[in-house]
């Protein structure tokens, strides 16, 4: 696939990713479980969009004139902890914090605790309601921000959703980009056995949407999407349907059966951390 950036920013973007798998580790090692495996999965997308596409100021989480980024999926919150300390949002030693009581960050995520999360997610399939709030809110103000919102296959399952989704297209939100984490599992099992989503890519351009669907673990493949979705000339939202692979880069946590909710052996996050292995760019 095409990309319009250098192999040197290609592979500064997967560092990138990179360090946002280390400092999710890190967090979990401090806690001893958490959603690991959902972090390590969706660290590329997180690094396409803090690093290549999202415009905004590390020390100035409000500033006006930022694109907002939406994590509709409340415990993936350690995963955007990650990329907020890799952005330099959040001092690094804070990662130390993780989960403890009075932190700024919590295991699953509140806006009013920290910097750079703009909205409170966690009930499933409210985050790209807001979203739509948001655009809505934007365009009356004749803002150029676009607001980005990372949700997850689960979340296909809420009628919310869908009937975001379709006010979205009526409204015609070309300033929304919608993320979808498809990794295939959620609390109750694989999400296409809990409730089939497939086609999902006939599904959204039928409610009006340009859609795309790459793999969410090659960096090229989600710059090149990253890009086409915010320079898409449509009067119409847009969303890119990232295949990710849960506890990505580590490879006893890529073949374990049940990584929804991650608990290992003490010994096991330092052979993680050891062991952790930097994506592939193109």
């Amino acid at each position: 696939m095409t990309v319009n950036v250098s192999s040197t920013a290609l592979t500064a973007l997967a560092e990138r990713a990179h360090n946002i798998r280390r400092h999710a580790l890190r967090m979990g090692q401090v806690q001893g479980q958490g959603y690991v495996g959902q972090a390590l999965g969706a660290a590329d997308l997180l690094a396409v969009s803090y690093f290549h596409a999202l415009r905004y100021q590390p020390q100035n989480p409000e500033w006006e004139a930022r694109d907002r980024f939406y994590l509709s999926i409340g415990h993936y919150a350690i995963a955007l902890y990650a990329a907020l300390i890799e952005a330099e949002v959040i001092p690094l030693d804070e990662l130390e914090t993780y989960g403890s009581d009075d932190s700024r960050l919590p295991m699953s995520g509140m806006a009013a605790y920290t910097p750079g999360m703009e909205i409170t997610g966690g009930s499933l399939g409210h985050g790209l309601g807001i979203a739509v709030g948001a655009c809505l809110g934007l365009k009356r103000k004749k803002s150029d921000s676009f607001v980005y919102n990372l949700l997850s296959d689960g979340e296909l399952n809420e009628g919310s959703t869908w009937e975001a989704a379709m006010s979205a297209s009526h409204w015609k939100l070309d300033n929304l980009i919608a993320i979808i984490d498809v990794n295939n599992q959620q609390a109750d099992g694989h999400s296409s056995e809990v409730l089939a989503f497939e086609p999902i890519v006939d599904r959204w351009q039928a409610f009006g949407w340009f859609t795309q669907r790459v793999d969410g673990n090659d960096i090229g493949a989600l710059v090149t999407a990253f890009d086409a979705a915010r320079n898409h000339e449509g009067a119409q939202p847009r969303v890119i349907i990232c295949d990710t692979k849960m506890g990505k880069g580590v490879d006893f946590l890529e073949t374990r059966e049940k990584t929804h909710f991650i608990r290992v052996d003490e010994n096991e996050w330092d052979l993680a951390l050891k062991n952790l292995k930097v994506g592939r760019t193109v």
